[in-house]
């Protein structure tokens, strides 16, 4: 073991460049920097020199607020400029404010160059992806969690520290650009199919099937032996049939028409927005509704009739057991899925990976590369 070793490496520099989230609003709160402080390792964590950073939905959520409840709109809105007189007391999921300036980068790929006392030196040189939703270390309470790159400094910089439990290896011949694509999105998708218990056999509908959660979301329920339908602009249905989806629905049809009523075992929804109610009209009677985004917007219309006389059941999918992602990355180790990274992008252009992000122009998952 090494008790003591919490000092940066000889070769590790004092200072490290990195973007600083200095405030809640648009892209000029993203702030590239070059004199940041290198993170020391404290007990029990380990100093990753980051290799790669996805670019995420919560990132950007993040910063301009999108969390609060005074925001009521899709997740584009206020992307760039942010919004006004926001509460920043309210602006984070957790409902805490956030401590600024802040590293984010829930997504990282990273080589372990230094330990703090009580990790085995052993650990030094090995390549990791760091589990993005992790229990609360000071609560211990199933439902109480922390996300790295919010409560905690991310993946947005060279460097970055992370708790050694948190810290898995995988043995895989991926880059590090396909390996910083899965954690975030690819545990998110396996939550909801986790915690709602997708079974071989049933039919589960996909919304947003082309972003990086519903890419995932695609492969893992195939995986698991279900019927794909998935729902995503026409002009990427190649994409999506190439990862296994069964059935293809077009973006803005009526899935009433396209898939017909209650003939959905589950629901795996990142979306939300207006048309929200056809959802649980193409759920079958016992049917399931699992959910952890709402990109077309937070705010729906619910016939409380429907809930209860279908006897369906909803899962709000935020914490993640800690099964998920093992399971996912011996998913990897075993080539039963593979990633979907449609472009990188260097560290400084930050600003430009977020606006084509919120464009939506691609399938699967932008990256970061942070300079050597």
């Amino acid at each position: 073991m090494n008790p003591k070793n919490d000092a940066l490496d000889s070769t590790t520099p004092a200072t490290m460049k990195g973007v600083h989230l200095v405030g809640h609003g648009g892209l000029d709160q993203l702030v590239y920097c070059e004199d940041i402080p290198t993170p020391k390792p404290k007990k029990g964590e380990v100093l990753l020199k980051v290799l790669a950073a996805g670019v995420n939905n919560t990132d950007i959520n993040t910063r301009i607020g999108w969390y609060s409840k005074q925001v009521t709109g899709d997740t584009s809105t206020g992307a760039n400029q942010g919004y006004d007189e926001l509460d920043a007391a309210t602006a984070t999921w957790s409902g805490s404010a956030l401590q600024l300036p802040r590293i984010q980068g829930a997504d990282v790929c990273g080589e372990v160059v230094s330990v703090g006392a009580g990790v085995s030196s052993r650990r030094i040189g090995e390549r990791v992806i760091v589990r993005t939703m992790q229990q609360d270390p000071y609560t211990k309470k199933r439902f109480d969690c922390v996300t790295f790159g919010s409560e905690y400094d991310g993946g947005f910089a060279q460097y970055t520290c992370a708790l050694s439990d948190e810290a898995y290896v995988v043995n895989t011949p991926w880059s590090d650009v396909e390996l910083a694509s899965i954690p975030c999105a690819y545990s998110t998708a396996e939550n909801m199919l986790h915690r709602a218990d997708l079974k071989s056999g049933e039919r589960v509908l996909i919304m947003g099937a082309s972003g990086g959660v519903g890419s995932a979301a695609v492969q893992l329920a195939k995986r698991r032996g279900a019927y794909v339908i998935a729902v995503a602009g026409i002009t990427k249905h190649d994409d999506v049939r190439a990862l296994g989806a069964d059935q293809l629905v077009a973006r803005g049809d009526n899935l009433i028409t396209a898939i017909g009523a209650d003939n959905v075992d589950l629901v795996i929804d990142l979306v939300a927005g207006p048309d929200w109610p056809q959802l649980l009209d193409v759920l079958c009677r016992g049917g399931r509704y699992a959910v952890s985004g709402a990109i077309a917007g937070p705010m729906v219309e619910l016939d409380i009739r429907t809930l209860y006389l279908k006897d369906l059941t909803f899962f709000g999918c935020t914490f993640q057991d800690p099964i998920v992602f093992s399971n996912l990355v011996s998913y990897i180790e075993a080539e039963d899925i593979r990633p979907v990274v449609a472009r990188s992008y260097p560290l400084t252009q930050i600003h430009k990976a977020q606006t084509d992000f919120l464009n939506k122009g691609f399938t699967g998952k932008l990256v970061l590369v942070p300079e050597i």
